[in-house]
């Protein structure tokens, strides 16, 4: 991984993101709670043009609002009988390329010890959080001794997080099903396997292990499809990456699956320490059923700016 392709600055992207889960049950469910995270964030880099969940059947109860991390989440409540739910959230989202003074800044080209949040007293207190490690804990033996191959004493943090970004994208193998939610970091590492989610898990841990601030952040990417063939709709996935903070309050989101700091290409939805703080979808259903099955469909579409509406 080269830095310099990274920092290129290119052009603004708008894309329209459709996001379909359906369950379905072999039985009536006769309540459904659920939480969702589907709406992208509003941030410096990205304007949210419009953003819609809907839930079916209609729930009886339905709010949104924002978490601690300020993400948007919703919450509904279903009572009418059904056997099938389908929450579909469309999003019109612009997104702008990465801020290059960032990534030339003095706190990104110096040497990683000096972004500690610990040695930075009040100025690294609201990043202390992510300092933390989980529990149970990640940070094991294994995890500290992948992160010391890559950040050695004095190491610009931008070089040491790129070298990070490219030793997990070629020594882990991208295999989807290989690993569940609750797989630990360990096992992954172990197994020299897993998904986008597990890959942003693996990167977060070896921050944290050297005592800089990570956070995990969900959302999707734009894929365009292999040479010569159509874009299939609804064939994209959300996706996982990470973040480590800056002095400045800055943080740098980079993507271990596609090798890449994250750029214009991908649309932010949430971010909290880990996956468990902003799942796309959560809950509880009261019912008889024992079998139940989710399909999932994602697309993310460029559009011309002639083709949203206005805000």
């Amino acid at each position: 991984m080269t830095f310099p392709d990274n920092a290129v600055a290119t052009r603004s992207r708008r894309y329209r993101v459709f996001h379909r889960t359906c369950y379905t049950y072999d039985d009536v469910v006769s309540s459904s709670y659920g939480r969702c995270y589907l709406t992208p964030r509003e941030l410096p880099h990205q304007h949210v043009r419009s953003a819609e969940v809907r839930i079916e059947p209609e729930p009886d109860d339905w709010s949104t609002g924002v978490d601690v991390y300020g993400n948007s989440d919703s919450y509904f409540h279903v009572r009418t009988h059904h056997d099938k739910l389908l929450v579909t959230a469309t999003s019109i989202v612009d997104v702008d390329p990465p801020d290059q003074g960032l990534l030339l800044s003095p706190a990104a080209l110096g040497p990683w010890e000096q972004a500690r949040p610990a040695a930075l007293g009040t100025e690294g207190a609201g990043a202390m959080e992510f300092v933390l490690d989980l529990c149970p804990p990640e940070i094991t033996p294994a995890v500290t001794a992948y992160a010391a191959q890559v950040f050695t004493p004095g190491r610009p943090l931008i070089e040491a997080v790129t070298d990070l970004t490219s030793r997990i994208f070629h020594d882990f193998t991208y295999k989807s099903g290989s690993t569940a939610i609750s797989t630990k970091v360990d096992t992954v590492l172990a197994r020299r396997m897993g998904v986008c989610q597990d890959f942003a898990r693996v990167a977060i841990a070896c921050l944290r292990s050297v005592g800089l601030a990570a956070r995990y952040e969900s959302g999707y990417l734009a894929t365009d499809p292999p040479p010569g063939r159509e874009k299939i709709f609804g064939a994209d996935a959300s996706h996982a990456w990470a973040a480590v903070w800056l002095p400045g309050n800055h943080w740098i989101a980079f993507d271990p699956t596609n090798d890449k700091l994250v750029d214009e290409r991908h649309v932010t939805v949430a971010w909290g320490r880990d996956y468990d703080d902003v799942p796309p979808l959560r809950g509880v259903i009261y019912t008889e059923s024992k079998k139940s099955r989710i399909d999932v469909s994602v697309d993310v579409s460029p559009i011309g700016t002639d083709d949203a509406p206005a805000t």
